[in-house]
């Protein structure tokens, strides 16, 4: 069997150009990035030589294994120098501005988010590690059972996972940790170490499934060979026993058959490399526990493969194959016709020679095997893909091959879900969904989340003036559920806000709650420029009757209590306050003599005053009592009285707006008042006029359905006001109750007409 390449010699690139000029100008170029790559280490070196991390190994060797890991994938010059950059970030003080001004402000960013991801990730560990030995504590004595793990270890991979796709706006730095793990493995083999089971866990059910959706199998094969053999060490010896049994066998004959097919394909005319294919240990645990398989009856232990030019030899090779040796048929699968969903292609099938001995025999162009053994980091320059395509799309531009290696990122994501459900008894992980936006940024969203959801989350204005969306180029109505990998792309107009009809759960217009509620923000806050202007149209009214529209309104709030004229012209639109307190605060009373001075009155007959005896003054008989047109009161509200000028005693309602500025003004004029729990003689019952107001949307039918819910309540209405400003009811309702608590039902009954938003006694 063959082992893993070394790593490739710059000086003999398979992309070095053939004219003379161009040869020198490539080296040149090989030059500087390797002098780039030296510079990087030896910026570092100082910093990380004498350093060690979790793991017990020296900062600045991880370092360099993680560069030659890069190399092993064809990693280009940058990420090699972003690998130095990164754990030299901790060590200085203002990295961001060193780093910058040595390396640039792109090589600064790359370092600086891999160094947050890395202490991210870091954190993470730490705190499952404390949950578990929480756990472990807590179980009883001489306990062998684990407390849940798999809900703890499913837990860990989803934000592992989060986070390395919320980072996934630049590559590089998700090939950094994925070369960086892969050396932090190496290091606890080569040491032989006990690792940190979450540690091999998280690598193989998370780093191992991402290699493999970027095309990465260098990376994914060792990383699951090496995190297996810590998992399950006893199953890891006893297979590579089995392998090793007859070795030197097994390989003397699939040299025998290598040499013997490559001659043939040759003498066929057809330019064929044949390879001996090693066979990694954790694919072999896999096919025989998914196939329930023995050892023995594993096909691939023998396995060749066939590298040539053109796509067509691929077939002609297979026709040879099997016009010559035994197939099996089926072990057949044709990955060139219809490539794996990461891009991978190539023929696979299983030959039996003369003896019955079984070989797997792979057979892939140039171009393919180059693309199986480095995926996306074997022609992903950052900036440049090139026109090599992912998940069999052929790439025109940079856009589009970006777009498709996110969606890989994205199938990553929905791969360590499904293997989640698999292992869990209910979907763990099954909340959310990701898609792109036409820049190629990742959104993540409820399940079931649709355009206008996605555009809320991009920014609020978008939200309000979205009008359409494309997902995948082709239009779509709003309410239509997004579905991850999809790209969304908004269409909205200059101006204009949301609709109601987006709130209406049955419309289907939006899933998430902020979404929600930054629509429901929108209508409150256009609901309180409606109360504003009505307000201010009130004031403007009355100051054009009183002739003093010079007034500056600013100053005239400021005198009431308020921070500006827009809080007044709301309160009076809000009706909290009357037009009653503006006038007395300009129009002030001349001050009255001391109360115990005051000449009262008796009382008399009047259509405003009070019922008689239903109110009683402490400390004086026979006083002339009025309810407060501004609030009126109903008994068993609490109350407060004021003397007024000439007209008896005013009787308020204890949070009245206008009381509470009277009595601010002539405190000397405030009387103690309350409620006769004693109705006069002859009384069949006393019957007080409370004002209702009611804000709500406007629309056809709603005066009658509010006048047959106070009909159902056995309310009398004695008089109606209505108005209504841009689609919004302003209503105020005038009833006769015997005491206030029936308002107080009555309220509650109104709520539930469609439409009401708010009611209120005035």
């Amino acid at each position: 069997m063959r082992s893993a390449p070394p790593a490739p010699d710059p000086s003999v690139a398979p992309d070095a150009p053939a004219d003379g000029a161009a040869v020198a100008q490539w080296q040149a170029r090989v030059a500087d990035e390797q002098a780039a790559v030296l510079r990087a280490r030896a910026f570092a070196e100082p910093l990380l030589a004498s350093e060690t991390l979790d793991t017990g190994e020296n900062t600045l060797a991880h370092a360099d294994g993680v560069a030659a890991v890069l190399d092993l994938i064809g990693g280009g010059a940058e990420l090699k120098v972003s690998t130095y950059l990164v754990y030299a970030c901790e060590h200085l003080n203002r990295p961001r501005e060193l780093i910058t001004k040595a390396f640039g402000s792109d090589l600064a960013a790359v370092a600086l988010e891999t160094t947050k991801l890395v202490q991210l990730q870091r954190q993470t560990r730490i705190k499952a590690a404390q949950v578990r030995q929480e756990r472990a504590s807590a179980a009883e004595p001489g306990s062998t059972q684990r407390a849940a793990p798999s809900e703890l270890e499913a837990s860990q991979h989803e934000n592992i996972r989060k986070m390395l796709l919320a980072f996934s706006r630049d590559l590089r730095v998700v090939l950094l940790r994925l070369a960086s793990r892969l050396q932090t493995l190496r290091y606890i083999a080569a040491a032989k170490l006990s690792p940190d089971p979450a540690l091999a866990s998280e690598s193989l059910h998370v780093f191992a499934p991402l290699a493999n959706r970027l095309g990465i199998w260098p990376i994914k094969w060792e990383i699951e060979d090496l995190a297996f053999r810590f998992l399950e060490p006893q199953t890891y010896k006893e297979i590579a026993r089995l392998i090793d049994e007859k070795r030197i066998e097994r390989e003397s004959h699939v040299e025998q058959v290598r040499q013997r097919l490559q001659q043939a394909l040759r003498a066929q005319g057809i330019d064929a490399e044949v390879q001996g294919r090693p066979k990694h240990i954790y694919s072999i645990v896999k096919k025989m526990r998914g196939k329930a398989l023995d050892f023995e009856q594993v096909f691939d232990l023998r396995a060749l493969r066939v590298v040539v030019p053109q796509i067509e030899d691929c077939y002609r090779v297979l026709a040879y194959a099997h016009a010559h040796y035994s197939p099996v048929p089926e072990e057949f699968d044709d990955y060139i016709g219809k490539p794996k969903p990461n891009g991978y292609q190539s023929l696979h099938t299983v030959i039996r020679d003369a003896q019955g001995r079984a070989f797997e025999l792979q057979i892939r162009t140039q171009a393919m095997h180059d693309h199986a053994e480095n995926g996306v980091a074997a022609h992903w320059a950052y900036k440049e893909a090139g026109s090599k395509g992912y998940e069999g799309v052929h790439a025109d531009s940079d856009y589009d091959a970006k777009i498709a290696v996110l969606r890989q990122l994205l199938a990553w994501q929905s791969d360590v879900e499904s293997e989640r459900r698999k292992q869990a008894t209910q979907p763990l992980f099954d909340d959310a969904i990701y898609v792109l936006t036409p820049h190629a940024a990742i959104v993540e969203l409820p399940k079931g989340a649709t355009a206008l959801d996605f555009a809320y989350t991009v920014h609020t204005d978008l939200g309000h003036r979205c009008r359409g969306a494309r997902v995948d180029g082709a239009m779509l109505a709003l309410n239509t559920p997004l579905q991850t990998g999809q790209t969304v792309e908004i269409i909205a107009s200059k101006d204009g806000g949301p609709s109601r009809d987006w709130l209406n759960p049955e419309q289907g217009y939006l899933v998430s709650h902020r979404a929600k509620s930054k629509v429901r923000a929108w209508f409150n806050a256009q609901a309180v420029h409606s109360t504003i202007q009505r307000g201010r149209e009130l004031l403007d009214k009355w100051l054009q009757r009183e002739g003093k529209t010079a007034l500056n309104l600013d100053e005239l709030a400021n005198r009431i209590g308020y921070d500006h004229a827009a809080g007044l012209c709301e309160a009076l639109g809000k009706e909290e306050i009357t037009l009653r307190t503006v006038e007395q605060l300009l129009n002030p009373t001349p001050a009255l003599q001391a109360p115990d001075e005051v000449q009262l009155r008796k009382a008399r007959h009047s259509p405003a005053r009070a019922p008689q005896g239903s109110v009683l003054v402490v400390g004086l008989d026979s006083v002339l009592t009025q309810l407060a047109r501004c609030c009126k009161p109903a008994p068993p509200d609490d109350i407060r009285g004021y003397i007024t000028r000439g007209k008896g005693v005013g009787v308020h309602r204890a949070d009245c707006p206008d009381y509470a500025t009277l009595a601010q003004r002539h405190p000397g004029r405030v009387i103690e008042v309350q409620w006769n729990g004693v109705a006069a003689k002859g009384d069949v019952a006393t019957h007080y006029a409370v004002d209702v107001a009611i804000e709500a949307q406007d629309r056809q039918g709603l005066l009658r359905d509010i006048s047959d819910t106070f009909a159902s309540q056995k309310i009398n209405v004695i008089g109606v006001q209505t108005q209504s400003v841009k689609g919004v009811a302003w209503m105020t309702f005038t009833i006769e109750v015997t005491d206030a608590s029936r308002v107080q039902r009555v309220m509650a009954a109104l709520q539930d007409v469609a439409g009401v938003r708010s009611v209120r006694r005035r």
